[in-house]
């Protein structure tokens, strides 16, 4: 599975750098149990060793960044401009891997990763809502949407989806303060955590991400992937997910 998270300048760092956690060590713990062997979490493969985080590579050695090899996928940092760095909404500067690719490309994402931020402030140098006034994101968005390319938005990430049109009749869900927007946007708007509607997925906020990713990766990989990638990150999962078929994850 390839995982691009689309990054610009004011983006809520925890928003983007939850998810890409998730999917890395995910994607090294689904190679792993391809090739028979595990990373540092005490389990050990068939032939004996381990890795150093966890990332196993396609030749059964690990990166010092602990990007997977190529059989487990990729997650990366991508932007719609060719630069090296964004600047995140509490001033981090994240790196960027590269450019997003076309709808439809070879190299195009199976997974679209939308964070959000800084859209209530109405921040018009640095946040969702500039991106969104701009209108270069949300274009790319639909372009991706109308490829099938599936597209996972986090907290304010909604409001971008809804600017392209994506969610308009669908089911999501955004951060709290910005839910009646999306629902004016014309979205049907989802009180839960994570919302899952097929080829949109969305997560209310900050940390909801988090949650999204784990689902994800439980959907692709199994639970034994999702939950050994909660565990080395210490999170307790919330299992707050409204399905498609309207049935909700996590009630009794």
């Amino acid at each position: 599975m390839n995982v691009d998270i689309l990054v610009y300048d004011g983006f809520d760092e925890l928003d983007g750098i939850g998810p890409y956690e998730v999917f890395d060590y995910a994607l090294g713990y689904a190679a792993e149990e391809d090739d028979g062997t595990t990373g540092d979490d005490g389990a050990i493969g068939d032939d004996g060793t381990t890795g150093d985080d966890g990332a196993i590579g396609d030749d059964g050695t690990t990166g010092d960044d602990g990007a997977s090899g190529d059989d487990g996928g990729r997650v990366r940092y991508v932007s719609l401009d060719e630069r090296e760095t964004v600047t995140a909404s509490h001033g981090t500067r994240v790196g960027v891997d590269g450019t997003l690719p076309g709808p439809g490309g070879e190299d195009a994402p199976d997974l679209l990763v939308v964070p959000g931020g800084g859209w209530n402030a109405r921040n018009q140098e640095a946040s969702a809502w500039a991106e969104a006034q701009k209108g270069d994101v949300p274009r790319a968005l639909a372009a991706h949407h109308a490829a099938d390319t599936r597209i996972a938005s986090v907290c304010t990430g909604s409001m971008l989806l809804a600017e392209a049109g994506v969610t308009d009749g669908r089911r999501a869900v955004t951060h709290a303060s910005a839910v009646e927007e999306l629902r004016e946007s014309g979205a049907e708007v989802v009180d839960a955590r994570v919302v899952d509607d097929g080829d949109v997925l969305s997560a209310g906020g900050v940390t909801s991400g988090i949650d999204l990713a784990l689902y994800v990766v439980e959907r692709e990989f199994g639970e034994s992937v999702a939950d050994r990638a909660a565990t080395v990150i210490e999170y307790e999962r919330r299992y707050e997910v409204a399905t498609r078929d309207g049935s909700r994850r996590g009630e009794s």
